[in-house]
C-alpha cells in the first residue's frame, strides 16, 4: 500500500520514475514530457538526452550518471537523494535512459521509495533493446526467422557471489545491452551453444545522429573497431536487416 505523505512545505509530494527512450530526444512519451514540465526536481542519468532536460526549464537538474567502470553516484546515494528532494518538493522525476525496469534499477528505487512511505508514480519508456533495433530496420522476431528473444546484461554485478548468466540461451535472438567491455568473453561462452557463423549485429549509439551500424558473425565480430555505448542483436533476424540494406 503507498500513502500521500506531505513535504517540508505542507504540500502532497510525488516522485515519477520517468524512462526517457533510448536517445532520441522525439521518442520520449507524452507523458514523460508532462511530467517534466511539472517538475521542481530532476535527477537524470547520463543516457537521458539532454535536449529532453528542456522539457523541466523550472527544475532544479542533478545529475546522477553511471557508467561502466566509473559510479559518478552509487546506487544508495541516489536513493538517499531522490527521497531527500521528495521531502522538500512537491514533484520530483527521476529520468532513466530506456525504460526504468530494464536494467535500470528502478525497481530499486521504487522499493526505497515505498520503505519511506511516499507516493511515486511509474513512467514507461521506449527500451533500446527494442526501440534501437526497430529504428534501423532489424526486427527482434520475424515469421518464420524467430519467434522469441532474449534480453540480457553484457556486464553484471562484479560484487555477485556468483554469475546469474550462463550463456545457454535458446531463444532464437539474443540482445544484449551493456556488453562491449566484456564482448570476447560474452561471445565465446555463447559460441558453447550457438553456431559460430550466427550473424550478429551491433549498434552503437543507437537512434542519435552518430549512431553507426557494424555486422559480422560471432566468430568474427570481436575483430570489428567497437565503442560503447552499443547494442548487440544476435540471430537469423540479423540477415532481414542485411536484406533491406543489400549487405
Amino acid at each position: 500500500m503507498i500513502f500521500l505523505i506531505l513535504n517540508s512545505s505542507g504540500e502532497y509530494m510525488v516522485v515519477y520514475l520517468v524512462g526517457a527512450g533510448p536517445g532520441d530526444p522525439e521518442l520520449i512519451t507524452l507523458k514523460a514530457v508532462n511530467a517534466l514540465k511539472e517538475a521542481d526536481v530532476v535527477l537524470y542519468d547520463k543516457l537521458a538526452n539532454d535536449e529532453i532536460l528542456k522539457y523541466a526549464e523550472n527544475a532544479k537538474l542533478i545529475y546522477v550518471g553511471k557508467q561502466a567502470g566509473k559510479h559518478y553516484k552509487k546506487q544508495d546515494e541516489i536513493n538517499e537523494i531522490l527521497i531527500k528532494e521528495a521531502k522538500e518538493n512537491e514533484t520530483v522525476v527521476r529520468l532513466k535512459g530506456g525504460d526504468p525496469f530494464v536494467f535500470g534499477r528502478g525497481g530499486e528505487e521504487m522499493l526505497a521509495l515505498f520503505k519511506e512511505g511516499m507516493d511515486f508514480k511509474l513512467i514507461p519508456g521506449v527500451t533500446s533493446a527494442i526501440g534501437v533495433p526497430t529504428t534501423i530496420g532489424l526486427p527482434v522476431t520475424h515469421r518464420g526467422v524467430a519467434t522469441s528473444f532474449t534480453l540480457v546484461t553484457g556486464h553484471e554485478d562484479p560484487a555477485k557471489k556468483e554469475k546469474q548468466v550462463k550463456w545457454d540461451f535458446t531463444a532464437d535472438t539474443i540482445v544484449i545491452l551493456m556488453g562491449i567491455g566484456n564482448l570476447a568473453e560474452n561471445t565465446a561462452e555463447i559460441m558453447k551453444h550457438k553456431d559460430p557463423d550466427t550473424p550478429v549485429c551491433v549498434i552503437e549509439n543507437g537512434t542519435m545522429e552518430n549512431q553507426r551500424i557494424i555486422t559480422g558473425t560471432l566468430e568474427n565480430i570481436t575483430e570489428k573497431n567497437i565503442n560503447p555505448p552499443a547494442l548487440v542483436v544476435i540471430g537469423h533476424v540479423v540477415n532481414v536487416f542485411k536484406e533491406i540494406n543489400h549487405e
